[in-house]
């Protein structure tokens, strides 16, 4: 397999200015729009020898595939917001120009979405309420027209092979004094097992609701969401789980709820982010992956929040309909 190659910013400032005049938005300036012999502004949007987004003047976002896969699913990508953006409430980013960055590698020239990541600000209760909307427009997208283009259908994963695996992971953190195995007997194998994700309840999932993902303005509304390449269809437990790592147990619930979901895929998600949040700390701490110690400490934190919904103990009489 050919190696790509590392984006620089004169080559990618090159690729920007070019993209730019063939969607006769111009080929420079600070704002991406007014021609310049030098070209657009460009900086690297994430750290990494060889970063895959770049900022592009003000109002623009060049994102390269690192991999044929990756080129895949770019593609797929651009199809699938067009499919999704009349149902959701939030902005979604459109291309301005696509292309290759190198042989095989796609890359995209996109709108920039205003505002900060839910990392930067905290969510206010009219935000939750557009990420309910969200929730809810997910739930309208046509599953047919979406897997027409290509979006992967997966399993629900299994709550009790999950919790067996976070409880293996809570004995490394209660070596390293980062976490309190007990808080895991609170999801009872017979608990598990009654979670699980109900036959008839796919529907699109973003699958990638991180906080760097969610576009939030100062006052704390949702103004738009991002990386939907990871988009399946699938159990919508995991898109509540997302939002539980990424803004809370607490709000992820009341968005759920507000979307009409019921307590039991509330609670199933609030279990996934739970256990992921004690799997992604320890792979963290033995190194096995590169996503610094702070960021899965803070998934934690926000995972294990205390709400309301966890007095509900007979699931079994917990809303089936969704």
């Amino acid at each position: 397999m050919t190696q790509a190659p590392t984006p620089t910013a004169d080559t990618v400032r090159r690729l920007a200015r070019s993209l730019l005049q063939d969607s006769g938005k111009g080929g420079g300036g600070k704002g991406g729009g007014a021609d310049s012999a030098a070209g657009p502004d460009v900086r690297p949007a994430t750290a990494g020898a060889g970063p895959a987004t770049w900022w592009v003047g003000t109002r623009h976002v060049l994102r390269l595939a690192p991999d044929r896969a990756a080129s895949v699913r770019r593609r797929r990508e651009l199809r699938l917001r067009d499919l999704v953006r009349p149902h959701v409430p939030v902005a979604l980013p459109s291309a301005v120009a696509h292309g290759e960055w190198a042989p095989g590698l796609f890359c995209s020239l996109d709108t920039r979405l205003a505002g900060g990541t839910g990392e930067e600000h905290t969510v206010s209760a009219v935000g939750e309420a557009d990420l309910a909307g969200l929730l809810t427009g997910l739930r309208e997208v046509p599953v047919r027209q979406a897997e027409t283009l290509g979006v992967p259908r997966v399993s629900p994963r299994s709550l009790e092979a999950l919790r067996r695996a976070a409880a293996e992971a809570a004995g490394r953190l209660a070596e390293a004094d980062e976490f309190d195995p007990d808080r895991l007997n609170q999801l009872t194998p017979p608990a598990a097992v009654q979670l699980a994700a109900q036959p008839g309840t796919a529907v699109l999932v973003h699958h990638a609701l991180t906080g760097g993902h969610l576009v939030v303005s100062a006052d704390g509304r949702v103004r738009g969401v991002l990386g939907w390449d990871a988009a399946v269809v699938g159990d919508p437990a995991e898109d509540i789980a997302g939002l539980a790592l990424a803004v809370g147990a607490p709000a992820a619930v009341r968005a759920a709820t507000l979307a009409g979901y019921g307590a039991r895929p509330c609670l199933r998600g609030l279990w996934l982010a739970r256990c992921d949040s004690v799997l992604h700390l320890a792979e963290s701490l033995t190194g096995r992956t590169t996503v610094p110690p702070p960021v899965p400490r803070a998934r934690l934190g926000r995972a294990w929040e205390p709400i309301m919904l966890e007095r509900v103990t007979d699931f079994g009489r917990a809303d089936d309909a969704r």
